[in-house]
C-alpha cells in the first residue's frame, strides 16, 4: 500500500508537470492558467450541485428505510472529485469531471463494489428494512424506572 501511494504521489505530479509544459507551449501560459482557474471554479460549482443531489437521495433512502449504500459511495466519489478538481492540473481535472458524471460514477461504484465485496463483511442488518421509516414505531414511549445516587468526590 505504501509503495502504491508513493508511486501515486510521484507520478501524478510528474504527469501534471509534463501536461502543463506541453499544453502551455501550445496555447500559452496565460490560457493555461486561465483554464486551470476556470476548471477549478466550474468543478467546485458542479461538485456542490452533485453533492446536494446525492444528499437528497441519501435522505430519501433513509426515510424509506433503505440502506443508502449507493448514495454513500456516490458521496465519497463526489468528495474525491471535488478534491482533485481543486488541485491544479489537467489529469486530475479529467478524473474529477469524470467522477461527476452519474453514469461514469455508477460504473466506478459497480467496480468498487465488486472489489470491496471481497474485502468487507457486513455483520448487521437494518431492522425492518422493507418497511418505511414511519412503520413499526411505538406510539407510547418506553418508560424505564431507575434510581440514581450522587457520589461525592473525596
Amino acid at each position: 500500500m505504501f509503495f502504491r501511494l508513493l508511486l501515486l504521489f510521484i507520478f501524478v505530479p510528474l504527469i501534471e508537470l509534463i501536461l502543463f509544459y506541453q499544453i502551455g507551449t501550445k496555447i500559452g501560459i496565460g490560457w493555461t492558467v486561465a483554464t486551470v482557474v476556470v476548471t477549478g471554479f466550474l468543478g467546485a460549482w458542479l461538485t456542490k450541485l452533485q453533492g446536494l443531489k446525492t444528499l437528497s437521495k441519501f435522505r430519501q433512502a433513509t426515510a424509506e428505510g433503505r440502506m443508502p449504500h449507493a448514495e454513500i459511495m456516490d458521496g465519497l466519489m463526489i468528495l474525491v472529485a471535488g478534491a482533485v478538481l481543486l488541485t491544479p492540473g489537467f489529469l486530475t481535472d479529467a478524473i474529477g469531471f469524470c467522477l461527476l458524471v452519474p453514469p461514469i460514477r455508477a460504473l466506478v461504484r459497480k467496480s468498487l463494489g465488486h472489489h470491496l465485496k471481497a474485502r468487507v463483511q457486513v455483520t448487521g442488518v437494518m431492522p425492518d428494512a422493507q418497511k418505511p421509516a414511519t412503520e413499526g414505531r411505538r406510539e407510547d414511549p418506553v418508560i424505564i424506572e431507575a434510581e440514581a445516587e450522587v457520589m461525592e468526590d473525596r
